[in-house]
């Protein structure tokens, strides 16, 4: 049977499914629930759940069902600025008063979800709200293991000299910070 899945609006009560998806996914880039707590209250429009129907799931990822399915990826994003991403498992402490553009912090899917067109379907996301609030680039940091994906979507890396390398040494080797013009 074919799994189905749908992005929904992230709630504060998802948030141990957050850290437990994170744990999955990124256990080289771990972060503090209390970063992820930050994110979704200084801009909750742009966090979102990923929830699986249809199919069979492993136990594990059962286990983070609650009312319309088991939650099998998030995305969490806020406006930035270019050029500037936050370090990692860092609080933001307030978003920025003149951001350029909508800053991708993670997006996160389990074995279970992958090929079930969720990256599509975040990236489509990401860009309907940034067109809908006037920014003109999308901005991530790309782990070594994302960066074909990010590269196939047609995000570029920014060169952003000896600033940027040492916020993305914060998250390791290997990391990419790129950008990608909205599409309106």
């Amino acid at each position: 049977m074919r799994m189905n899945a749908g992005w929904r609006a992230m709630e504060s009560a998802d948030l141990d499914r957050v850290m437990a998806i994170a744990e999955v996914v990124h256990p080289d880039y771990p972060e503090e629930r209390a970063v992820f707590a930050e994110r979704l209250a200084l801009y909750p429009e742009g966090c979102a759940m990923a929830e699986a129907s249809g199919a069979e799931v492993s136990r594990a990822e059962a286990s983070r069902a609650e009312a319309g399915g088991p939650c099998i990826g998030y995305i969490v994003t806020h406006p930035g600025r270019l050029g500037v991403p936050p370090p990692l498992d860092s609080p933001l402490g307030a978003l920025p008063e003149v951001p350029d553009c909508l800053y991708l912090h993670d997006v996160a899917l389990l074995p279970a979800a992958r090929g079930l067109g969720l990256g599509v379907a975040a990236l489509e996301r990401m860009n309907a709200l940034a067109a809908r609030q006037g920014f003109r680039w999308l901005a991530l940091t790309s782990t070594p293991g994302a960066r074909a994906f990010w590269d196939a979507q047609g995000f570029l890396p920014h060169d952003g000299g000896a600033g940027l390398a040492a916020k993305l040494a914060s998250y390791g080797g290997g990391m990419t910070y790129m950008t990608k013009p909205v599409k309106g």
